[in-house]
């Protein structure tokens, strides 16, 4: 049986990390979307052109820990802005979002865009100094030389950029349930998801 978990959010507000912790409570399938892109955004870095690169992905691409870079961060923003990446991206992620068993998706525009039929929506999010010294922490503890303001200048550029572009804009579905995660511990964020799905399994 298909059932579908859409999860969206800007970054660092924790949806990566509950989309993990449901899939594994679930034993659902779970795909980071924004590894695509983020995969995609390295490739152009090199001078690939992005709509090929997006068409020529492999599984081994969404594997380097390149992927976390502040660099590639930025130039998954921008390859994602183009309609034809996206394009190039979308039937991948709708036959895993149906694979049965179930699946946890997460991402910019999955219940939006991907998955507008999606069993359960959630729209993760956070303050953006919250999100910030979140992912400060994360960056330097992998030996990133950042600042903390330059985290915070990064995470809204991306996001006033995947906010405002044309094509599957970032946002919350109408449909979507907000989850806060400003002030919850993970434990309370993923306890939250699992009853909303509970609710609509039931």
């Amino acid at each position: 049986m298909a059932f579908t978990v859409a999860i969206d959010g800007p970054a660092a507000a924790g949806k990566g990390t509950v989309a993990k912790r449901v899939a594994a409570h679930f034993g659902f399938a779970h795909l980071d979307t924004g590894l695509l892109y983020r995969a995609t955004g390295q490739r152009t870095l090199d001078g690939t052109d992005p709509v090929e690169a997006a068409s020529s992905l492999n599984a081994e691409d969404l594997e380097s820990d390149a992927l976390r870079a502040p660099e590639v961060a930025q130039a998954a923003s921008r390859v994602a802005a183009i309609p034809e990446v996206r394009q190039a991206l979308i039937d991948f992620q709708r036959a895993f979002a149906r694979r049965s068993g179930g699946a946890v998706l997460d991402g910019r525009d999955i219940g939006t865009v991907i998955c507008p039929e999606a069993e359960v929506k959630l729209y993760v999010t956070a303050l953006d100094d919250v999100r910030a010294a979140r992912r400060h922490i994360e960056l330097t503890g992998k030996g990133h030389d950042i600042s903390y303001d330059e985290v915070l200048e990064d995470l809204r550029t991306r996001d006033a950029r995947d906010s405002a572009r044309a094509t599957a804009p970032l946002k919350a579905a109408d449909d979507a349930v907000l989850l806060d995660t400003s002030k919850l511990t993970i434990d309370q964020a993923v306890e939250t998801a699992v009853a909303e799905i509970n609710r609509r399994i039931a």
